[in-house]
């Protein structure tokens, strides 16, 4: 949550002082901390269980940065100096939780947005979720450019008998030990 004040107006309707930040990876961490720095408030709303979805459920095991991590780091508050050049996944996910931590954000897990409507009248954005309704002025997307996995029209994959599997579900070779892959 950041430093966000929640008004809870009836059992599903709450206002909040600052944006809402939908989305609880680098980018909406990122966005609370410099708010927060600023001294604006902010809710993160997020659809998983966790911080960084993506790189913690969706990612596979060996994955590691393909960039410098001076390039990957977020604003405020810099990697471990004991990390190496190209940190690896648990090493980013370990990152990103101090990081949230340190700058006391606490995202509302289990939020899946289900639409954000403005007001024009108002001026207020009108945020629900299965569960609840958020109101605030502002509304911050960092949902991620690979928030839902993207599976082409193949044709002919509906003769192929081997298994096909998207890269979102994909954790580790040992399931293809002794086989032939593509």
């Amino acid at each position: 949550m950041g430093s966000s004040k929640l008004h809870q107006n009836d059992a599903n309707c709450v206002w909040v002082d600052g944006p809402i930040i939908v989305g609880a990876g680098p980018s909406g961490l990122a966005t609370s901390a410099c708010l927060t720095q600023q001294g604006v408030p902010s809710l993160i709303l997020e659809k998983s269980d966790c911080l960084a979805s993506l790189w913690q459920l969706r990612t596979y095991d060996r994955l590691k940065l393909h960039l410098p991590k001076q390039f990957c780091e977020l604003p405020l508050l810099g990697f471990p100096h004991n990390f190496p050049k190209y940190p690896n996944k648990h090493q980013f996910i370990s990152y990103l939780e101090s990081y949230a931590g340190h700058f006391s954000i606490k995202p509302r897990f289990n939020q899946a947005v289900q639409s954000a409507d403005y007001d024009h009248i108002l001026g207020f954005w009108r945020v629900k979720t299965q569960d609840s309704e958020y109101i605030s002025r502002w509304l911050i997307t960092a949902t991620g450019e690979n928030a839902e996995p993207v599976i082409p029209d193949i044709p002919g994959i509906n003769k192929f008998n081997g298994s096909v599997v998207h890269t979102s579900s994909y954790k580790s070779g040992s399931e293809f030990k002794n086989q032939r892959v593509l």
